[in-house]
Protein backbone atom coordinates (compact mmCIF):
# COMPACT_ATOMS: atom_id res chain seq x y z
CA UNK A 1 0.00 0.00 0.00
CA UNK A 2 1.73 3.17 -1.20
CA UNK A 3 1.34 6.70 0.14
CA UNK A 4 -1.29 7.81 -2.36
CA UNK A 5 -3.38 4.71 -1.62
CA UNK A 6 -3.20 5.40 2.13
CA UNK A 7 -4.38 8.99 1.64
CA UNK A 8 -7.28 7.90 -0.59
CA UNK A 9 -8.32 5.17 1.84
CA UNK A 10 -8.27 7.57 4.77
CA UNK A 11 -10.22 10.33 3.03
CA UNK A 12 -12.77 7.96 1.50
CA UNK A 13 -13.38 6.26 4.85
CA UNK A 14 -14.33 9.51 6.52
CA UNK A 15 -16.24 10.84 3.53
CA UNK A 16 -18.47 7.78 3.83
CA UNK A 17 -19.12 8.93 7.40
CA UNK A 18 -20.25 12.40 6.49
CA UNK A 19 -16.94 14.30 6.47
CA UNK A 20 -16.21 16.82 3.73
CA UNK A 21 -12.64 17.27 2.50
CA UNK A 22 -10.89 20.60 3.00
CA UNK A 23 -8.89 21.57 -0.09
CA UNK A 24 -5.65 23.53 -0.09
CA UNK A 25 -2.75 22.52 2.13
CA UNK A 26 -0.10 25.22 1.73
CA UNK A 27 2.59 25.57 4.38
CA UNK A 28 1.80 29.28 4.64
CA UNK A 29 -0.78 30.34 7.25
CA UNK A 30 -3.38 33.01 6.38
CA UNK A 31 -2.25 36.67 6.32
CA UNK A 32 -1.97 38.13 9.80
CA UNK A 33 -1.24 34.80 11.47
CA UNK A 34 1.92 35.22 13.59
CA UNK A 35 3.05 31.63 12.99
CA UNK A 36 5.61 31.32 10.19
CA UNK A 37 4.45 27.94 8.89
CA UNK A 38 1.52 25.58 9.36
CA UNK A 39 2.70 23.16 12.04
CA UNK A 40 -0.36 20.90 12.28
CA UNK A 41 -3.56 20.09 10.46
CA UNK A 42 -5.65 21.90 13.05
CA UNK A 43 -3.78 25.20 12.84
CA UNK A 44 -5.85 26.67 9.96
CA UNK A 45 -9.04 25.55 11.75
CA UNK A 46 -8.49 27.39 15.04
CA UNK A 47 -11.34 29.92 14.50
CA UNK A 48 -13.79 27.09 13.83
CA UNK A 49 -12.66 25.10 16.86
CA UNK A 50 -13.48 28.21 18.88
CA UNK A 51 -17.05 28.31 17.60
CA UNK A 52 -17.17 29.98 14.17
CA UNK A 53 -19.30 27.93 11.72
CA UNK A 54 -17.23 26.26 9.00
CA UNK A 55 -18.57 26.70 5.45
CA UNK A 56 -18.24 22.95 4.80
CA UNK A 57 -20.10 21.86 7.93
CA UNK A 58 -19.19 20.24 11.21
CA UNK A 59 -17.44 17.07 9.96
CA UNK A 60 -14.17 17.66 8.09
CA UNK A 61 -11.24 15.65 6.74
CA UNK A 62 -7.99 16.65 5.01
CA UNK A 63 -4.35 15.94 4.26
CA UNK A 64 -2.23 18.91 5.36
CA UNK A 65 1.46 19.43 4.74
CA UNK A 66 3.25 20.78 7.81
CA UNK A 67 6.67 22.11 8.77
CA UNK A 68 8.22 21.97 12.23
CA UNK A 69 11.57 23.50 13.09
CA UNK A 70 11.28 22.31 16.71
CA UNK A 71 12.22 18.81 15.55
CA UNK A 72 15.29 19.75 13.46
CA UNK A 73 17.71 18.14 15.88
CA UNK A 74 15.66 14.92 15.71
CA UNK A 75 15.85 14.64 11.91
CA UNK A 76 17.94 11.62 11.05
CA UNK A 77 16.19 9.27 13.47
CA UNK A 78 13.58 6.80 12.14
CA UNK A 79 10.46 8.95 12.66
CA UNK A 80 11.10 12.73 12.39
CA UNK A 81 10.83 14.89 9.28
CA UNK A 82 10.97 18.66 8.79
CA UNK A 83 8.18 18.76 6.21
CA UNK A 84 5.60 16.02 6.58
CA UNK A 85 1.92 15.35 5.93
CA UNK A 86 -0.77 15.07 8.55
CA UNK A 87 -4.04 13.29 7.89
CA UNK A 88 -6.73 14.95 9.96
CA UNK A 89 -10.38 14.74 10.95
CA UNK A 90 -12.56 17.16 12.89
CA UNK A 91 -15.88 17.16 14.63
CA UNK A 92 -16.94 20.76 15.26
CA UNK A 93 -19.51 20.28 18.00
CA UNK A 94 -20.87 17.07 16.43
CA UNK A 95 -19.72 13.60 17.60
CA UNK A 96 -17.33 13.21 20.53
CA UNK A 97 -14.15 11.35 21.41
CA UNK A 98 -15.43 7.78 21.80
CA UNK A 99 -16.87 7.74 18.28
CA UNK A 100 -13.61 9.10 16.87
CA UNK A 101 -11.60 6.38 18.62
CA UNK A 102 -13.90 3.61 17.38
CA UNK A 103 -13.61 4.86 13.81
CA UNK A 104 -9.84 5.13 14.19
CA UNK A 105 -9.59 1.56 15.41
CA UNK A 106 -11.82 0.29 12.62
CA UNK A 107 -9.88 2.10 9.90
CA UNK A 108 -6.50 0.90 11.17
CA UNK A 109 -7.54 -2.71 11.61
CA UNK A 110 -10.02 -3.25 8.77
CA UNK A 111 -8.98 -0.54 6.30
CA UNK A 112 -5.19 -0.81 6.69
CA UNK A 113 -4.91 -4.34 8.04
CA UNK A 114 -3.12 -3.51 11.29
CA UNK A 115 -3.02 -6.42 13.73
CA UNK A 116 -4.84 -5.22 16.90
CA UNK A 117 -2.11 -6.90 18.95
CA UNK A 118 0.33 -4.34 17.53
CA UNK A 119 -1.65 -1.42 18.99
CA UNK A 120 -1.31 0.42 22.28
CA UNK A 121 -3.16 3.51 23.47
CA UNK A 122 -2.39 6.24 25.97
CA UNK A 123 -5.10 8.17 27.81
CA UNK A 124 -5.13 11.25 30.04
CA UNK A 125 -5.04 10.13 33.66
CA UNK A 126 -6.26 13.34 35.27
CA UNK A 127 -4.62 16.13 37.27
CA UNK A 128 -5.58 18.81 39.79
CA UNK A 129 -7.62 20.71 37.17
CA UNK A 130 -9.70 17.97 35.59
CA UNK A 131 -10.36 14.29 36.05
CA UNK A 132 -9.23 11.32 33.97
CA UNK A 133 -10.56 10.72 30.48
CA UNK A 134 -12.77 7.79 31.45
CA UNK A 135 -14.74 7.87 28.18
CA UNK A 136 -11.62 7.07 26.12
CA UNK A 137 -10.44 4.52 28.62
CA UNK A 138 -13.77 2.68 28.39
CA UNK A 139 -13.56 2.53 24.58
CA UNK A 140 -10.08 0.99 24.61
CA UNK A 141 -11.08 -1.51 27.29
CA UNK A 142 -14.10 -2.46 25.18
CA UNK A 143 -11.91 -2.94 22.09
CA UNK A 144 -9.26 -4.89 23.96
CA UNK A 145 -6.43 -2.43 23.31
CA UNK A 146 -3.94 -2.03 26.18
CA UNK A 147 -3.87 1.44 27.73
CA UNK A 148 -1.28 3.48 29.57
CA UNK A 149 -2.44 6.45 31.66
CA UNK A 150 -0.30 9.60 31.54
CA UNK A 151 -0.78 13.25 32.45
CA UNK A 152 1.38 15.74 30.53
CA UNK A 153 1.80 13.50 27.48
CA UNK A 154 -1.96 13.24 27.01
CA UNK A 155 -3.00 16.85 27.43
CA UNK A 156 -3.01 18.85 24.20
CA UNK A 157 -2.90 22.64 23.98
CA UNK A 158 -2.39 25.12 21.16
CA UNK A 159 0.21 27.19 22.98
CA UNK A 160 0.15 28.87 26.43
CA UNK A 161 -3.46 29.97 25.90
CA UNK A 162 -6.32 28.87 23.66
CA UNK A 163 -8.16 25.62 22.88
CA UNK A 164 -7.02 22.54 24.78
CA UNK A 165 -8.19 19.24 26.19
CA UNK A 166 -7.32 15.61 26.94
CA UNK A 167 -6.12 13.41 24.12
CA UNK A 168 -5.77 9.72 23.46
CA UNK A 169 -2.87 8.60 21.30
CA UNK A 170 -2.64 5.44 19.23
CA UNK A 171 0.79 3.80 19.02
CA UNK A 172 1.88 1.01 16.68
CA UNK A 173 4.59 -1.51 17.44
CA UNK A 174 7.70 -1.29 15.23
CA UNK A 175 10.13 -3.44 17.18
CA UNK A 176 9.61 -6.91 15.78
CA UNK A 177 8.12 -9.97 17.40
CA UNK A 178 9.83 -10.11 20.77
CA UNK A 179 6.73 -11.21 22.65
CA UNK A 180 6.04 -14.48 20.87
CA UNK A 181 4.02 -14.96 17.67
CA UNK A 182 5.37 -11.67 16.37
CA UNK A 183 3.72 -9.49 19.01
CA UNK A 184 5.24 -7.03 21.53
CA UNK A 185 5.91 -8.03 25.16
CA UNK A 186 2.93 -7.68 27.46
CA UNK A 187 4.87 -5.45 29.83
CA UNK A 188 5.96 -2.99 27.13
CA UNK A 189 4.32 0.47 27.13
CA UNK A 190 4.81 3.60 24.97
CA UNK A 191 6.40 5.70 27.73
CA UNK A 192 8.98 3.01 28.48
CA UNK A 193 9.73 1.56 25.04
CA UNK A 194 10.42 3.74 21.99
CA UNK A 195 9.65 0.84 19.67
CA UNK A 196 6.06 1.97 20.16
CA UNK A 197 5.68 4.84 17.66
CA UNK A 198 2.97 7.45 18.03
CA UNK A 199 0.69 7.45 14.98
CA UNK A 200 -2.66 9.05 15.63
CA UNK A 201 -3.63 11.65 18.21
CA UNK A 202 -7.32 12.12 19.07
CA UNK A 203 -7.94 15.34 21.02
CA UNK A 204 -11.21 16.03 22.77
CA UNK A 205 -11.07 19.82 22.70
CA UNK A 206 -13.35 20.92 25.53
CA UNK A 207 -11.58 23.89 27.11
CA UNK A 208 -9.92 27.23 26.57
CA UNK A 209 -6.84 27.95 28.67
CA UNK A 210 -6.69 31.52 29.96
CA UNK A 211 -3.68 33.69 30.77
CA UNK A 212 -3.81 32.72 34.43
CA UNK A 213 -3.75 29.00 33.56
CA UNK A 214 -7.39 28.38 34.43
CA UNK A 215 -9.71 26.42 32.13
CA UNK A 216 -13.12 27.52 30.88
CA UNK A 217 -15.44 25.41 28.65
CA UNK A 218 -15.41 26.10 24.92
CA UNK A 219 -18.79 27.00 23.38
CA UNK A 220 -18.75 23.60 21.66
CA UNK A 221 -17.02 20.26 22.32
CA UNK A 222 -14.77 19.39 19.39
CA UNK A 223 -12.68 16.44 18.30
CA UNK A 224 -9.40 17.10 16.47
CA UNK A 225 -7.30 14.19 15.20
CA UNK A 226 -3.94 14.05 13.47
CA UNK A 227 -2.35 10.97 11.90
CA UNK A 228 1.27 11.11 10.70
CA UNK A 229 1.15 9.93 7.09
CA UNK A 230 4.80 9.04 6.57
CA UNK A 231 4.96 7.17 9.89
CA UNK A 232 1.88 5.15 9.07
CA UNK A 233 3.04 4.33 5.53
CA UNK A 234 6.50 3.20 6.63
CA UNK A 235 4.94 0.97 9.29
CA UNK A 236 2.42 -0.54 6.86
CA UNK A 237 5.23 -1.16 4.38
CA UNK A 238 7.33 -2.88 7.03
CA UNK A 239 10.12 -0.33 6.80
CA UNK A 240 12.45 0.58 9.63
CA UNK A 241 12.19 4.36 9.11
CA UNK A 242 10.12 7.00 7.33
CA UNK A 243 13.09 7.48 4.98
CA UNK A 244 12.53 4.02 3.51
CA UNK A 245 8.90 4.59 2.54
CA UNK A 246 7.93 5.01 -1.09
CA UNK A 247 7.95 8.85 -1.10
CA UNK A 248 11.70 8.77 -0.33
CA UNK A 249 12.53 5.92 -2.70
CA UNK A 250 13.87 8.14 -5.54
CA UNK A 251 16.00 10.08 -3.06
CA UNK A 252 17.53 6.95 -1.58
CA UNK A 253 18.24 5.57 -5.04
CA UNK A 254 19.96 8.64 -6.46
CA UNK A 255 21.52 10.69 -3.65
CA UNK A 256 24.05 8.05 -2.43
CA UNK A 257 25.49 7.94 -5.95
CA UNK A 258 26.08 11.70 -5.83
CA UNK A 259 27.53 12.13 -2.36
CA UNK A 260 29.04 9.45 -0.06
CA UNK A 261 27.20 9.88 3.25
CA UNK A 262 26.60 7.79 6.32
CA UNK A 263 22.99 6.84 7.07
CA UNK A 264 22.24 9.70 9.47
CA UNK A 265 23.76 12.32 7.16
CA UNK A 266 21.95 10.83 4.16
CA UNK A 267 18.64 11.14 5.97
CA UNK A 268 19.31 14.75 6.98
CA UNK A 269 20.41 15.81 3.50
CA UNK A 270 17.41 14.16 1.84
CA UNK A 271 15.00 15.61 4.39
CA UNK A 272 16.35 19.17 4.25
CA UNK A 273 16.63 19.22 0.46
CA UNK A 274 13.14 17.84 0.02
CA UNK A 275 11.80 20.28 2.61
CA UNK A 276 13.55 23.20 0.93
CA UNK A 277 11.95 22.26 -2.39
CA UNK A 278 8.50 22.21 -0.79
CA UNK A 279 9.04 25.57 0.94
CA UNK A 280 10.24 27.13 -2.31
CA UNK A 281 7.29 25.57 -4.12
CA UNK A 282 4.96 27.37 -1.69
CA UNK A 283 6.48 30.73 -2.65
CA UNK A 284 9.17 31.33 0.01
CA UNK A 285 12.62 32.64 -0.94
CA UNK A 286 15.81 32.60 1.18
CA UNK A 287 16.30 35.60 3.44
CA UNK A 288 17.62 36.79 6.78
CA UNK A 289 14.30 36.91 8.63
CA UNK A 290 11.05 35.00 9.03
CA UNK A 291 10.19 32.24 6.60
CA UNK A 292 13.13 33.13 4.38
CA UNK A 293 15.53 32.51 7.24
CA UNK A 294 14.01 29.09 7.93
CA UNK A 295 14.59 28.16 4.29
CA UNK A 296 18.13 29.56 4.38
CA UNK A 297 18.85 27.61 7.54
CA UNK A 298 17.68 24.36 5.93
CA UNK A 299 19.86 24.85 2.86
CA UNK A 300 22.94 25.87 4.84
CA UNK A 301 22.46 23.05 7.30
CA UNK A 302 22.45 20.43 4.55
CA UNK A 303 25.41 22.10 2.80
CA UNK A 304 27.32 22.03 6.08
CA UNK A 305 26.89 18.25 6.15
CA UNK A 306 27.90 17.90 2.49
CA UNK A 307 31.00 20.06 2.89
CA UNK A 308 32.37 18.51 6.06
CA UNK A 309 34.71 16.32 4.05
CA UNK A 310 35.33 18.74 1.16
CA UNK A 311 34.68 22.30 2.38
CA UNK A 312 35.07 25.37 0.24
CA UNK A 313 34.89 25.98 -3.48
CA UNK A 314 35.52 22.37 -4.52
CA UNK A 315 32.89 20.71 -2.34
CA UNK A 316 29.76 18.95 -3.59
CA UNK A 317 27.22 21.13 -5.37
CA UNK A 318 23.44 21.12 -5.42
CA UNK A 319 23.81 21.54 -9.17
CA UNK A 320 24.47 17.79 -9.24
CA UNK A 321 20.94 17.10 -8.01
CA UNK A 322 18.89 15.29 -10.71
CA UNK A 323 15.83 17.19 -11.90
CA UNK A 324 13.73 14.07 -11.41
CA UNK A 325 14.02 14.48 -7.62
CA UNK A 326 12.81 18.07 -7.79
CA UNK A 327 9.91 17.09 -10.05
CA UNK A 328 9.01 14.08 -7.89
CA UNK A 329 8.71 16.25 -4.78
CA UNK A 330 6.82 19.08 -6.48
CA UNK A 331 4.37 16.60 -7.98
CA UNK A 332 3.85 14.78 -4.70
CA UNK A 333 2.95 18.01 -2.92
CA UNK A 334 0.83 19.22 -5.84
CA UNK A 335 2.98 22.27 -6.59
CA UNK A 336 3.17 23.67 -10.11
CA UNK A 337 6.58 25.39 -9.94
CA UNK A 338 9.15 24.59 -12.63
CA UNK A 339 12.02 22.43 -11.28
CA UNK A 340 14.47 24.62 -13.23
CA UNK A 341 13.40 27.65 -11.20
CA UNK A 342 13.80 25.69 -7.95
CA UNK A 343 17.33 24.71 -8.98
CA UNK A 344 18.24 28.34 -9.71
CA UNK A 345 17.13 29.40 -6.20
CA UNK A 346 19.04 26.55 -4.54
CA UNK A 347 22.22 27.26 -6.51
CA UNK A 348 22.06 30.97 -5.76
CA UNK A 349 21.81 30.21 -2.05
CA UNK A 350 24.67 27.73 -2.35
CA UNK A 351 26.90 30.38 -3.92
CA UNK A 352 26.05 32.84 -1.15
CA UNK A 353 27.06 30.26 1.41
CA UNK A 354 30.29 29.41 -0.41
CA UNK A 355 31.27 33.08 -0.36
CA UNK A 356 30.44 33.24 3.33
CA UNK A 357 32.56 30.16 3.95
CA UNK A 358 35.52 31.64 2.09
CA UNK A 359 35.33 34.77 4.23
CA UNK A 360 35.07 32.58 7.30
CA UNK A 361 38.21 30.68 6.35
CA UNK A 362 40.07 33.96 6.16
CA UNK A 363 38.75 34.90 9.58
CA UNK A 364 39.80 31.56 11.05
CA UNK A 365 43.31 32.11 9.69
CA UNK A 366 43.74 35.13 11.96
CA UNK A 367 46.18 34.64 14.89
CA UNK A 368 43.47 35.11 17.55
CA UNK A 369 41.63 32.01 16.30
CA UNK A 370 44.63 29.69 16.48
CA UNK A 371 44.23 26.77 18.84
CA UNK A 372 41.01 25.36 20.29
CA UNK A 373 37.85 27.44 19.84
CA UNK A 374 35.92 28.09 23.03
CA UNK A 375 32.18 28.81 23.23
CA UNK A 376 32.67 32.58 23.18
CA UNK A 377 34.64 32.43 19.92
CA UNK A 378 32.17 30.01 18.35
CA UNK A 379 29.32 32.40 19.19
CA UNK A 380 31.29 35.29 17.71
CA UNK A 381 31.91 33.42 14.48
CA UNK A 382 28.20 32.58 14.21
CA UNK A 383 26.77 35.95 15.25
CA UNK A 384 29.27 38.15 13.40
CA UNK A 385 30.19 36.08 10.36
CA UNK A 386 27.21 33.72 10.06
CA UNK A 387 29.33 30.58 10.29
CA UNK A 388 27.46 27.58 11.70
CA UNK A 389 29.08 25.86 14.64
CA UNK A 390 29.18 22.47 12.90
CA UNK A 391 30.95 23.89 9.87
CA UNK A 392 33.51 25.80 11.95
CA UNK A 393 34.31 22.68 13.94
CA UNK A 394 34.71 20.68 10.75
CA UNK A 395 37.21 23.26 9.51
CA UNK A 396 38.97 23.45 12.88
CA UNK A 397 38.44 20.10 14.59
CA UNK A 398 41.15 20.59 17.23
Amino acid sequence: MNTDHVVRTFVDYFRERGHRRITGSTLLPPPGDPVLFTTSGMHPLTPYLEGRPHPLGDRLVNAQRCLRTTDLDEVGDPTHLTVFEMLGTWSLGDYEGPQSLRWGYELLTEGFGVDPRMMHATVFGGDDRTGPDTASLEVWDELGVPVELTVEDNWWSNGPTGPCGPDSEIFLWTGGGTGGEGVPPRSSTPSQDDRWVEMWNHVTMRYRKLDDGSLVPLPQRNVDTGLGLERLVSTLQGKSSVFESDVFEPWRLLVPGLWPLDETSLRLVCDHLRSAVVVIGDGVRPGNTGRGYVLRRLVRRLLTVLWREQPGTHGPSLGDLPEILLRHTLDHFRQDMDPVDVRVILLDEEQRFRRLLERGQRVLAQPRFRGPLDEERLRYLHDTHGLPRDLVLSLRPE
